[in-house]
């Protein structure tokens, strides 16, 4: 079993910048790519970021591109978020993904453990 947790959400003003977390534990041998996924209010899941296990495999929404940036420790078994530039579009709850393979996907389908999200919310 895999947990991942979410945090560092929360309530910023645009342009604004948030660092999320998401922490693994339990039997993470093995467990490869990550990614994170934000769902605004009333919309499906979307792709934001994904990164391989060694890091030097990153994929990027378009939205988000050149805002974000994804990045991970594997000594602390943790992926971040760093969320600069911040619109009120960006508000949504952020999931963070893992999967058991090396390279990241895009697609919500491929990730097998999921953390509970944290929200994030952009203010005008």
């Amino acid at each position: 079993q895999v947990q991942l947790v979410e945090s560092g959400g929360g309530l910023v003003q645009a342009g604004g910048s948030l660092r999320l977390s998401c922490a693994a534990s339990g039997r993470t041998f093995g467990v490869s790519a990550m990614g994170w996924f934000g769902q605004a209010p009333g919309k499906e899941r979307e792709f934001v970021a994904a990164i391989s296990w060694s890091g030097d495999s990153l994929y990027y929404s378009d939205s988000v591109k050149g805002r974000f940036t994804i990045s991970r420790d594997n000594t602390k078994r943790t992926a971040y978020l760093q969320m600069n530039s911040l619109n009120p579009e960006d508000t949504a709850v952020y999931y963070c993904a893992a999967r058991r393979t090396l390279a990241p996907a895009i697609t919500s389908s491929d990730y097998a453990y999921w953390g509970q999200g944290t929200q994030v919310t952009v203010s005008s």
